[in-house]
């Protein structure tokens, strides 16, 4: 019995060592007019290295966030708090300009309804200047990183946030204290006019950009722009996956361009095998209207725009690996707990 006793705490102890190792990360999505956020998603869910600690919702719809919780409900993740931007719209995606994209945020939310704001509940979703200053307030010093894949708004929000009864710290000074690194999707580099800087409030992106003081790493719009992915996952992922149906519903079995996935895939493990920087010093300067270009300035060494170090067919399979991958964890989980649940409903029957 001791050494019964010896063994879960040496497994217990070996655990709590792995999850200390996990990288925490807070994701910004503007889940809506693109189906790559989901990916990038299921990315964050279905990853072992990482540790999700919050998502927060930068477009308004009450689907975008219903939808993130049904899908961070399919991958295990059902208590993850959401935030989103107010106030809140009913509106849903129109391909106005190609007529060839269909909406997918309503269907997953309604369909696959579930997590901390399961359908009829968005009315729960947090404040995202509030969950980010709780959620960083409880992490450990320069543990967290924040990935943007999509407007700047609530980190605008959380830079001008004062104390409260989460910290004493100011927005800008609980950042200094509790984050390693914000991933941006957006921007072209050396310039360019980015969707994500323009598509909400160009001012404000151009707030956290031009004064936001750590290190950061931006992914620009050329970057995945023409890795087209998500194929895999739809002719051969499980039919019961929330992410897949989006694609089919956004696409119609055509592979997409890959900003978010590959953004949240820095964000997750760094350059790897796929990236580079693509600069040794400088930093990104964003005007009010949204167009940002890149100052060569040698003094500042925090800030880099990523490149491809592969090509972007070895990148988009690469993607499609792990959305494959992360979709059928899911169901390799059910079936390896189905027979448990059987042996634990026929004991408490014996009983």
């Amino acid at each position: 019995m001791k050494s019964f006793y010896t063994a879960v705490y040496l497994f217990t102890g070996i655990t709590a060592a792995i999850a200390t190792q996990k990288k925490n990360l807070i994701i910004e999505t503007d889940l809506f007019s693109d189906v790559d956020d989901a990916g990038a998603l299921l990315l964050a869910a279905t990853s072992l290295n990482i540790n999700l600690l919050a998502v927060n919702i930068n477009h308004p719809s009450t689907y975008s966030a219903l939808a993130a919780s049904a899908i961070l409900a399919h991958y295990g993740h059902p208590k993850i708090p959401i935030g989103i931007r107010h106030p809140l719209t009913n509106a849903t995606f129109f391909d106005s300009w190609y007529f060839a994209l269909g909406e997918y945020t309503s269907k997953v939310a309604f369909h696959w309804s579930g997590g901390s704001l399961p359908w009829g509940h968005v009315e729960e979703a947090w404040d995202p200047v509030a969950l980010y200053r709780k959620v960083l307030s409880e992490a450990e010093d320069g543990s967290v990183t924040i990935a943007s894949i999509g407007f700047l708004d609530n980190l605008s929000g959380l830079l001008n946030s004062t104390a409260d009864s989460y910290s004493d710290l100011s927005g800008r000074d609980l950042i200094a204290h509790k984050v390693a690194e914000l991933v941006i999707m957006g921007g072209g580099y050396p310039s360019g006019y980015s969707w994500n800087f323009w598509g909400s409030n160009g001012s404000l992106a151009a707030h956290v950009v031009n004064t936001w003081e750590g290190q950061m790493v931006f992914v620009g719009d050329d970057v995945g722009k023409d890795v087209k992915s998500g194929g895999e996952l739809m002719s051969a992922g499980p039919k019961t996956d929330p992410v897949r149906m989006a694609y089919i519903y956004y696409s119609y079995y055509e592979p997409t361009s890959s900003w978010d996935p590959l953004a949240t895939l820095y964000a997750i493990g760094g350059l790897g095998e796929l990236f580079k920087y693509g600069n040794e010093y400088g930093y990104n300067h964003v005007n009010a209207n949204g167009a940002n270009r890149w100052v060569w300035d040698r003094k500042v060494q925090n800030q880099f725009f990523l490149r491809l170090k592969v090509s972007n067919e070895t990148a988009a399979q690469e993607l499609d690996r792990l959305f494959l991958k992360g979709a059928l964890s899911v169901v390799e989980q059910h079936t390896a707990e189905a027979p448990r649940r059987k042996h634990v409903g026929s004991a408490h029957t014996e009983l």
